[in-house]
């Protein structure tokens, strides 16, 4: 089974809603919490740039290793997530564009065989390379769902 033309068309596209969704906004307003103990719309575009490289070294190790086991990604406990949250806003947008360039290429180009490796994820067990993309593809809808609610609670 190979990557469908919807699963590739979204990892080569779907980031980039971000730029659609942020424009516009200043980066105090997208530093806003509206809900003090939540992420604001930065805090999420930080996660989904920080996770990027995860995305890869995941993926990476899937080709290299036999049935690699991954814990959970808990942002909060990752040491690259407050460089991430240093950055402004245009250097995440950079960042993300080049990380997911280096996933499409990782991905895009594997073969069947080679998309059939399976890693096991601590809560969602043993999937292969085309369910960790899916997988990624969704955690990251959910985040830019997420920052679409937040910029419609700043015009009301």
């Amino acid at each position: 089974m190979s990557l469908s033309n919807v699963t590739l068309s979204r990892l080569k596209t779907q980031h980039e809603v971000v730029d659609v969704l942020i424009s516009g906004r200043s980066e105090s307003e997208l530093k806003y919490r509206p809900i003090p103990d939540k992420w604001s719309a930065f805090e999420n575009i930080a996660h989904l740039t920080c996770y990027q490289p995860r995305v890869i070294d995941r993926t990476k190790r899937i080709l290299e290793e036999d049935n690699p086991t991954f814990p959970a990604y808990i942002p909060e406990e990752d040491p690259e997530f407050p460089k991430f949250i240093a950055m402004t806003v245009e250097q995440l947008l950079t960042h993300l564009n080049e990380k997911r360039s280096e996933i499409v290429k990782l991905i895009a180009n594997l073969t069947e065989a080679e998309l059939q490796r399976t890693g096991v994820h601590g809560k969602f067990g043993r999937m292969n390379l085309i369910d960790w993309t899916e997988f990624f593809l969704l955690h990251e809808a959910h985040h830019l769902h997420t920052i679409f609610k937040l910029i419609r609670s700043l015009r009301k």
